[in-house]
Order: structure tokens, then C-alpha cells, then sequence
């Protein structure tokens, strides 16, 4: 199933749930929701239940982690993570989520409260800076993210670089 992002508040506690096969083309919507719910002077706390998700990218991961980050500098508080697949927890526990999230393994009941999140329609260089954002907060996390995903970042980055000229 193509991914999508369902999201609800109330009284300033959020609930943000990634159903299917969850990829970087949904970054820039995810990322533009997290900072608008950061801004809400409401704001409480935030749930991520990834108990819908067949897959998830490390781009995805990143503004995961990006969003534990914030909400630990912002407000002191650790956000919960709801995953009720063991490949998905596994993947979460080798790359360090369980230190900058609380993992719950039940599953949540909430799918007449939320709406779909409408995609944000991004630039390509956009999209690439936000892959390059996430995959760097990724590498913050731990030594074994840091090796992992930097060579893809150094060649993200490379991008960006104007072609040298040879010398004569």
C-alpha cells in the first residue's frame, strides 16, 4: 500500500499515524506538519503509532528522530512510539530510537478520530535537503547511524557541489 500520514489533536496531544510503505516523497508534508504542531501553543505531547507501516525509509526515520529531538529540547519530554511489528522494532531498536523514544508494542485505537494529512507538493532540490537533514540526524544518534549513512550524505551533499574544471 502507498503510504500516507493520518493525524489528530486534541487539547494539544497529537497522534500521528504512517500507514504502508512509508517514503521520502512524504518528507516535506511530514516535516512542514511537525513544525506547525510544534508552534501550537497548546502543545502537549505526540504519539506515532507506526503499527499501520509495511515499510519505512531512513529518510522517514530521520524526521522521526528529528521530532524526538525538538520535542526533548522544546518541552523535556520523550515522545511515544507505538510499533507493533517486530521487523519494524527491530530496525527502531538497532538504530538507537529506543534511547529518544518510549516504545509501546500494543497497539492504539483511534481511526475515526483522524484525517488524512494532504501531501505537500516539493521541489526536487528541497526534497534532497530535507534527505540530507534527516539522514545527518540520523548520524547524531549514534556511532553506528554516523557510519552508516555517511557516505550516502557526503554524495547528497557532492550534489550540491559545482563541477571542478580540469587544470591545463
Amino acid at each position: 500500500m502507498q503510504g500516507r500520514i493520518l493525524v489528530g489533536s486534541h487539547d494539544g496531544v497529537y497522534v500521528i499515524v504512517f500507514e504502508g510503505d512509508v517514503r521520502l516523497t512524504l518528507c516535506t508534508t511530514v516535516d512542514h506538519y511537525l513544525e506547525k504542531m510544534f508552534q501550537d501553543p497548546s502543545f502537549k505531547s505526540v504519539i506515532v503509532d507506526l503499527s499501520r507501516t509495511d515499510n519505512i525509509d531512513s529518510t522517514s526515520l530521520g524526521l522521526l528522530a528529528k521530532l524526538s529531538i525538538q520535542a526533548e529540547k522544546r518541552f523535556s519530554f520523550r515522545p511515544t512510539l507505538v510499533s507493533t511489528r517486530p521487523d519494524i522494532a527491530r530496525v527502531l531498536r538497532s538504530m538507537g530510537f529506543d534511547e529518544v523514544f518510549s516504545i509501546v508494542e500494543t497497539a492504539l485505537e483511534h481511526k475515526e478520530q483522524l484525517a488524512e494529512l494532504p501531501c505537500i507538493a516539493a521541489s526536487e532540490e528541497d526534497v534532497r535537503q530535507r534527505v540530507i537533514d534527516a539522514h545527518r540526524t540520523l548520524m547524531a544518534m549514534n556511532e553506528a547511524n554516523r557510519e552508516s549513512f555517511h557516505d550516502l550524505v557526503a554524495a547528497l551533499e557532492a550534489e550540491d557541489e559545482p563541477p571542478r574544471r580540469a587544470a591545463l
